[in-house]
Order: C-alpha cells, then sequence, then structure tokens
C-alpha cells in the first residue's frame, strides 16, 4: 500500500524549492547584467560614469616624459601651478580656467600631456573616452556625465580627461531631435560644466582630432576656455622625441641629426615605434644595443615596409627599376631648391615598393616657394622619364609618382595660389586637417574642369624639364645605374660622387 505523502513536504517541494532556483538565477542574471554596465551598488543604479580614477602614486608620468611639445607644456603649467598654489590666484580674484582643448593629429601625445598635468599635479585623475558616454537607452549618458562630475567634485582638486570628445560633443543641427541621446548628453556636459566652481580646483581637459565638427557652445569662455595646439614635431622635436625614448634602450651613440631630418612629419608616437623597431632590429641582428643603423632601417620599415629579400625580380624588370630611381635621384640633383639624396634602392619592400629614392632636407622648411613645389613635381616625373628616354618605354611603376605628383600640381592651383589664371582665388576646402585633409573643390563644374587643364599643364611641363634633365646627362645615368644593380643599395654619397666624376 502506497504512503501519502507529507503537506509539508510538497509545500516545500512544489512552492519554496522553484521559488529559491528562480531567485539564485535572477541575482546571477543581475549581477552580470550590473558587470557589464560597469555599474555598483544595487542593480538598477545606470548612471555610474565608470572613469578610473588615478591616485597619486598611480599617475607617475611628468612633463619630463613629454617631448617636443613645449609650447603645449608651457600652457598647461599655469594649470599645475594653480593646482598646487590656489591661494596665490585667489588673492587677486583670478579663477582657473574650466577647461582646456588639447587639438592635433593622431599620435602627438593628447593623452600622454593630459596624463603629466595630473601627474606634476599630484591629484586625482578621471580618464575616459567620450565614446563611453554613448548609450544605447536614452539619459544613459547624461546620467554618467552626472556621477563623472559628482566624483570629481568630492575628489577635488581633481582632473577630468575626455579623450575623442568629439564622440559627444559634434555640433547640434535641425536634424537631431530633442530626444536624442546623444544631444542629452552633450547638454547634461555644457549644464555641468556651467555648474561647478572654478576655485574649487575641477579642471577638464579634452582631446579631438576634429576641432571643426564640435558644438559651438561647448567652445565658448566658460567652458573650454583653452585650445592648446598639438603640432605635429619639428626638427628639435623630433630630436627630443627620439632621446626620450632612447633612455629605456641600450643603444650606442646615435647620430640625431640624421635620424630626426629623415623622419621628417613623423608624430611622437610613429617615433616611438620607430625605435621600437630598431630595439627589435638589433635583438634579429644579434647585438646587445641599436645602432644608428638600426634607426635608420626602422625609418624606412615604417615608411616603405620590411625588406622581401626573397622576391625574384627578372633581371630585365630590375635594370627598369635601377634606371627608374636613378631618373629620380639624378633629377632632385641636378635641380635647385630640392632636397638632397640620401639614399637609392631597388630591395623590394612590403608595401609593394620595387624600389624607392630618400631625400632628406638639410634644414627644417616652414615656407615652400612655387620653385620649391614644382621642383618637386619634376623629380616625382624623373622616375617615368628616365623609363621613357632610356627604354622607350612606360611601366606601372610610377604610379604612386602619378598619385602625388597630381595631388600636389592640384593643391598649387586651387589651394595655394600659384596658379596665373586664378591668382589668389580659393578653389577648394579642406575638411579634418588633423586626420588626411580630404579636400572638396568650392566652385562651378566649368572652373573645375579648367582647374584639371591647369593641373595637366603643370605636370606636362614637369614632365618636359625631367626628361630634358635625363637626356642631357646619361653618362651619369648609365654609370649610376649599373653601380646601383652592382650594389642594390646605394647611399647619397656615393650616388653625388658619380655625379660629379662624370660633369669633370
Amino acid at each position: 500500500m502506497p504512503k501519502e505523502n507529507s503537506p509539508i513536504l510538497n509545500f516545500l517541494l512544489l512552492w519554496i524549492l522553484p521559488g529559491l532556483i528562480f531567485y539564485f538565477i535572477w541575482r546571477q542574471a543581475s549581477k552580470g547584467i550590473q558587470a557589464r554596465l560597469g555599474t555598483d551598488g544595487n542593480f538598477m543604479s545606470f548612471g555610474s560614469s565608470g572613469a578610473k580614477i588615478y591616485a597619486d602614486a598611480d599617475v607617475k608620468t611628468t612633463f619630463v616624459d613629454v617631448a617636443g611639445q613645449d609650447e603645449a607644456k608651457e600652457a598647461l603649467t599655469e594649470i599645475v601651478d594653480f593646482l598646487h598654489n590656489p591661494s596665490k590666484y585667489a588673492e587677486i580674484g583670478a579663477s582657473l580656467p574650466k577647461g582646456a582643448l588639447l587639438v592635433g593629429p593622431p599620435g602627438t601625445g593628447k593623452t600622454l600631456i593630459a596624463r603629466a598635468v595630473a601627474g606634476e599635479a599630484k591629484v586625482p585623475f578621471f580618464a575616459l573616452s567620450g565614446s563611453e558616454f554613448v548609450q544605447m537607452f536614452v539619459g544613459m549618458g547624461a546620467a554618467k556625465v552626472r556621477d563623472l562630475f559628482k566624483q570629481a567634485n568630492e575628489k577635488a582638486p581633481c582632473i577630468i580627461f575626455i579623450d575623442e570628445i568629439d564622440a559627444i560633443g559634434k555640433r547640434r543641427d535641425a536634424g537631431m531631435g530633442g530626444n536624442d541621446e546623444r544631444e542629452q548628453t552633450l547638454n547634461q556636459l555644457l549644464t555641468e560644466m556651467d555648474g561647478f566652481d572654478g576655485r574649487k580646483g575641477v579642471v577638464i581637459l579634452a582631446a579631438t582630432n576634429r576641432p571643426e565638427s564640435l558644438d559651438k557652445a561647448l567652445l565658448r569662455p566658460g567652458r573650454f576656455d583653452r585650445r592648446i595646439q598639438m603640432e605635429l614635431p619639428d626638427l628639435e622635436g623630433r630630436k627630443a622625441i627620439i632621446e626620450v625614448h632612447l633612455k629605456h634602450v641600450k643603444h650606442e651613440a646615435i647620430d640625431m641629426d640624421i635620424i630626426a631630418r629623415a623622419t621628417a612629419g613623423s608624430s611622437g608616437a610613429e617615433l616611438a615605434n620607430i625605435v621600437n623597431e630598431a630595439a627589435l632590429r638589433a635583438v634579429r641582428m644579434g647585438r646587445a644595443q641599436v645602432t644608428t643603423a638600426d634607426l635608420e632601417e626602422s625609418v624606412e620599415t615604417v615608411i616603405a615596409g620590411a625588406q622581401k629579400k626573397n622576391k625574384i625580380i627578372l633581371v630585365e624588370e630590375k635594370k627598369v627599376v635601377a634606371y627608374h630611381e636613378i631618373g629620380h635621384a639624378l633629377v632632385a640633383a641636378l635641380q635647385t631648391h630640392s632636397a638632397p639624396v640620401h639614399k637609392i634602392t631597388i630591395i623590394p619592400r612590403t608595401s609593394g615598393a620595387l624600389g624607392y629614392t630618400m631625400q632628406v632636407e638639410g634644414n627644417e622648411q616652414v615656407l615652400q616657394s612655387r620653385e620649391d613645389l614644382f621642383n618637386r613635381i619634376v623629380t616625382l616625373t624623373g622616375g617615368r622619364s628616365a623609363e621613357e628616354v632610356v627604354f622607350n618605354t612606360v611601366t606601372t611603376g610610377a604610379s604612386n609618382d602619378i598619385e602625388q605628383a597630381t595631388k600636389l600640381a592640384r593643391a598649387m592651383v586651387t589651394r595655394f595660389g600659384m596658379s596665373g589664371k586664378y591668382d589668389m582665388m580659393g578653389l577648394e576646402t579642406v575638411n579634418d586637417a588633423y586626420l588626411g585633409g580630404d579636400a572638396s573643390l568650392a566652385c562651378s563644374a566649368e572652373t573645375a574642369a579648367d582647374i584639371d587643364r591647369e593641373v595637366l599643364q603643370m605636370i606636362k611641363e614637369a614632365h618636359e624639364k625631367a626628361k630634358q634633365l635625363i637626356t642631357g646627362h646619361l653618362d651619369v645615368m648609365h654609370r649610376a645605374a649599373e653601380f646601383l644593380i652592382e650594389r642594390e643599395t646605394i647611399t647619397g654619397e656615393e650616388f653625388m660622387k658619380i655625379v660629379e666624376e662624370c660633369q669633370k
């Protein structure tokens, strides 16, 4: 005869146990969602900023670690001094600038210098990206802004750093609805910047590569009071940056002048990468110290890619490549207002280049004349001209030269006012100047067609000049090309010695 179940046991098994299981599952799911949202406290606290707070000991970066940005450091030194000695400024009635906007190309050290300000001032450092405020649910970004400023006021004096602020600070227009999450976040940021007292020592630093896209209300005085330019370093700045990174690398005596001149236009991040590539090359070569040769090779690796030593090139093609590169070098050497040839090579690179001619300016140029730019176009056409004169043919090897020559000639006509026909008329505008500078024409279709004719005429003149220079110095061409085919890589000094010997 079956035994009857207990009512209490049935209640526990049918009601209490399932309830406990569902409660346990709910708690685990809540913790998972909470962790993904970066929140703390109870499950419904959606508005936490998620900003990292660095204690005084955590931020070890100082202005010593920032090189090549002397003007930016000078502008930020006053903020550091205010955080150290607020009474000195309070006595005269001055208040700390509420915000400083760091503007410049990628890799110029905007984040680094923001950390250096916190390290110099020895204050808490809130660091987060503008994209962290962009949330799926309306109102969450604004809640994050409120939470961030609440924490900052509690930790004052302190520094808030918002990287890529254009993620939330883009210009508002009629196409954006009033309930748009991004607009609400921006409005909350504007309100918070108006609401806190600058005398408490809360400083907002922000960085962007696209200052032209920011909302005007964000840039007005009383919000971001200062705009600090972080430009690409000049010659002395590059030397200083290389020296900073070489402190962490074992090295021999380095010819800083050669490396700094060869890296014109490089950012601080690119220079750091070049030093690291040089250290890796030294290890591959079995050396314990980095040499100047390692740095020179790493510059070429960053610019043109690593060497493809095992790539097999036909003898006829190798000859064409050699004459092509000597054509560039010879035209550059025979012209005034042209950068000296530093190196010529016909070793293929991973970027697709079968060879290249490196020119290095003797001094840092700030201004370039029409003659400078036109001679640059002539040099770019030198490779194709050598193919035509020597082999009576043309190849695909000049594709990059054609692209650069066309771009430069177009800029001379549309932006630099170097066309006799259009005088100083601006025909092109540049957008996102710090991100490559995409250009768009600001003229009629008829004028655009005429611009094409002006550009074509300029390139034709340069091409003809290059062919005349090469035709008049074929003995130099043949001798230098033979030497290059034999050696695969020659220096500028070796090339110029051949030129001088043939001209005697």
